[in-house]
């Protein structure tokens, strides 16, 4: 068994390897002129340089609170730095993940607005103390949430992308099923960690969600913005649009 604050370890491997994402995405997107290019990376730098500074400040021991729970004979602790960090960093990879779509301003709105409200509820549920059971409940509402992002994910937004140049379509899908498939892994992780029913230690659950975050922020970003010509092409096809317009 791990011993109490071990769990630090994790924390500031994620604060390394957020920070070293945070710098290659800078060099990459060095020299990059044309404008609707750099929106990419300037979007995409800011998700790990967030994501940096909430697990510098999760090691150094701030954004942690300590819960009294009813059904537990220890106090729960609870990283809100963490749901601060996914508030931010979420909607603005879904925003990255739009603009290679080629999304309207409405899909996007509601992308973010299902996004925030997944992260609200699920920092609700882990701040509940009244019973395990209203925890649950409110892990079922953000999940809510998150089944409804699929959906738009999977429909509204792949069959916008779906009138993109083939390799921005084909970098596009790429993306997606990685955002799926690591995000689907949270609320696992949740349900079955300390903020949920306790069946593994805080010790492998923040591991696991360093490990997540990582290849959630920075795994890609580097998928992204290691396509530059796509990138370019996007902006092409973009320029194009607005001047036939």
């Amino acid at each position: 068994m791990p011993s109490p604050g071990a769990e630090q370890i994790w924390l500031w491997i994620g604060t390394a390897l957020m920070a070293v994402g945070t710098l290659a995405f800078i060099g990459m997107g060095w020299g990059e002129e044309d404008p609707e290019a750099q929106e990419y990376y300037i979007i995409t730098i800011f998700i790990p340089a967030i994501a940096a500074s909430a697990y510098f400040s999760m090691a150094m021991g701030f954004g942690l609170t300590e819960l009294s729970v009813p059904w537990a004979s220890e106090a729960l602790d609870i990283y809100w730095a963490r749901y601060a960090d996914w508030l931010f960093t979420t909607p603005l990879l879904l925003i990255d993940l739009a603009l290679l779509a080629g999304a309207n301003r409405n899909t996007i709105s509601t992308l973010v607005g299902l996004d925030v409200g997944m992260i609200v509820t699920g920092l609700v549920g882990a701040l509940v103390t009244s019973s395990q059971t209203m925890r649950i409940v409110w892990w079922g509402i953000s999940c809510g949430f998150f089944l409804a992002l699929l959906y738009i994910l999977v429909s509204r937004l792949s069959a916008q992308a779906s009138t993109q140049p083939g390799s921005v379509g084909a970098l596009f899908s790429t993306l997606r099923n990685v955002v799926i498939l690591l995000w689907t892994a949270y609320p696992i992780v949740w349900i079955v960690g300390t903020e949920g029913l306790g069946l593994i230690p805080l010790y492998w659950e923040t591991a696991v969600f360093m490990v997540l975050d990582v290849l959630a922020k920075v795994g890609f970003g580097f998928l992204l913005l290691r396509s530059r010509s796509v990138l370019d092409q996007v902006s092409s096809s973009t320029a194009d649009a607005t001047a036939a317009d």
